[in-house]
């Protein structure tokens, strides 16, 4: 196990006065803002980009900062009370803003995120309005709500907290717990929608499904995609058992769309269907991928719908899993649209293809810098890691990747480096920001069970850590082929992006 310089010790002046004054300003972002800008060199300028920087204006992102850290006083997102009480009485004296438009609801352990930007991407492109509630952000908490395919403004984020927030502290004072950081997310998401007003909302589940803060609406249209072990401490300890709770997103006489399930998953979803007198619409039965092929920036897919299929389908996102996201968003929008054994004629296909070409899904499996090229990557368990290793080897064919890993204690670390250990030829551990984050030395302990010793290097920060792994595939000319991919959490890339410049 290799342990680099400690430079953090001993920065340059100049980077001394970054980071003193980017602590004045928010010590939990002062490495990483302070850090961005030793590492933009690195990489070249970033294109028009998703993910929403912080507000220019600094009257606005003060006000921002402000909201972001009254929001941190609550509970936060891991710290749950399985109840949706205080969410139903958050929407009760709102005047239940969540009925006022149709929904689609998402739920499953990996692909969730991506599948919402493909079912907004569809649905907006058929000329609805849509609204898109979608967790953890990347970069920006403005990123979780969006309008029309874009992040709603650093301004309406503020003024929608504002305007709730009576009645947030109406309901907190009525309740045994004060309402949740993600209740109250959900209950601004919900009021923007109503007040734009969207012709749908397309909402993914935070964590399970049945007594999930989003789980106030009655979607037409429940979206399940792959289920596999995560969060086994609060769901369950089998696909069986989390399956359940996710099952919970299933209401009367809806559409269930489900993504290729464990045979008990699908099984306890399929037993809820029944009961919910749902109709059901299975990937690899009736709909899916007939054919897909690898293609300069993403993949060519032809899909197999509800309605028909649709050939030539370019999706600009790489690996067999968001092949598989966009079969199942596909058939989610027909749903909506009524297309079934009923009505199966297919939607425009010319429409279609428009709107898979213009998905974006920031920090999966996305490239933020050339020479050497550096994928960013949010897989946080085994299965996530098992796709996206299988993704780089297909996409990418790297003679030589090193990863940088960063991941939440709570997780299961072990099983993810597992996954990535056939692909990195050696791998960087480090920690990020959040509380969460594993400390950097077990880490390493983890990494050096799983890879040996000589494949180990230690970096305390990110930055360092991002530094050192570009040096280690940059170092010898015959590794002209070699990549660096940044993985373990959302935090971790998200992080990332902003070291190397983007955002």
């Amino acid at each position: 196990m290799t342990e680099q310089p400690d430079r953090s010790s001993s920065p340059d002046d100049h980077f001394d006065d970054i980071v003193e004054a980017e602590t004045q300003r928010d010590p939990d972002l002062a490495v990483i803002e302070a850090g961005s800008r030793t590492l933009r060199t690195l990489g070249g300028a970033p294109q028009a980009d998703p993910v929403p920087a912080r507000p220019a204006d600094p009257e606005v992102d003060k006000a921002l900062r402000a909201v972001e850290t009254e929001l941190a006083t609550r509970w936060g997102e891991t710290k749950l009370e399985p109840s949706v009480a205080r969410i139903s009485a958050l929407m009760d004296v709102l005047g239940e803003p969540q009925r006022a438009y149709p929904s689609i609801h998402i739920t499953g352990t990996n692909g969730k995120t991506s599948t919402a930007r493909m079912v907004e991407a569809l649905l907006g492109a058929f000329d609805l309005r849509t609204g898109r509630y979608t967790s953890p952000h990347v970069q920006s908490i403005t990123e979780r709500i969006s309008l029309d395919g874009s992040p709603i403004t650093a301004e309406r984020f503020i003024e929608t907290y504002e305007d709730i927030k009576p009645y947030v502290e109406m309901v907190d004072a009525q309740q045994e717990y004060r309402l949740s950081f993600f209740e109250v997310l959900t209950g601004m998401a919900y009021a923007a929608f109503a007040d734009t007003p969207v012709d749908v909302a397309v909402v993914e589940v935070g964590m399970g499904g049945s007594w999930d803060a989003t789980n106030v609406i009655d979607a037409s249209v429940a979206v399940v995609t792959p289920i596999s072990l995560d969060h086994t401490d609060r769901l369950g300890s089998t696909p069986a058992e989390i399956a359940v709770e996710k099952s919970g997103i299933i209401k009367q006489d809806a559409t269930v769309i489900l993504a290729q399930q464990p045979v008990d998953a699908a099984q306890v979803m399929l037993k809820k269907a029944v009961e919910a007198d749902a109709t059901v619409a299975r990937e690899g039965m009736e709909f899916g991928i007939v054919a897909r092929e690898v293609a300069v920036g993403g993949q060519l897919l032809t899909l197999r719908g509800l309605g028909g299929e649709y050939e030539d389908v370019f999706l600009p996102l790489y690996g067999a899993h968001q092949a598989h996201n966009a079969a199942v968003a596909l058939a989610a929008v027909e749903a909506f649209f009524g297309i079934g054994s009923e009505h199966a004629r297919p939607l425009d296909v010319d429409t279609v293809r428009k709107a898979f070409a213009s998905v974006v899904s920031p920090g999966r499996l996305e490239v933020v810098r050339r020479s050497p090229t550096v994928v960013l990557d949010a897989a946080h368990n085994p299965a996530g890691a098992q796709a996206t290793a299988e993704g780089l080897t297909e996409a990418f064919g790297f003679s030589r990747l090193i990863g940088v890993v960063a991941a939440s204690a709570d997780k299961d670390v072990k099983g993810l480096l597992e996954a990535f250990e056939p692909v990195f030829a050696e791998v960087v551990v480090t920690a990020n920001t959040s509380h969460r984050s594993m400390d950097v030395d077990e880490l390493a302990a983890v990494a050096v069970e799983v890879f040996g010793d000589e494949r180990v290097v230690v970096e305390p920060r990110l930055d360092d850590a991002l530094e050192a792994a570009i040096t280690l595939a940059e170092e010898e000319d015959e590794y002209a082929g070699a990549g660096v991919l940044v993985t373990g959490s959302v935090i971790t890339v998200g992080e990332a992006r902003l070291l190397l410049g983007r955002g």
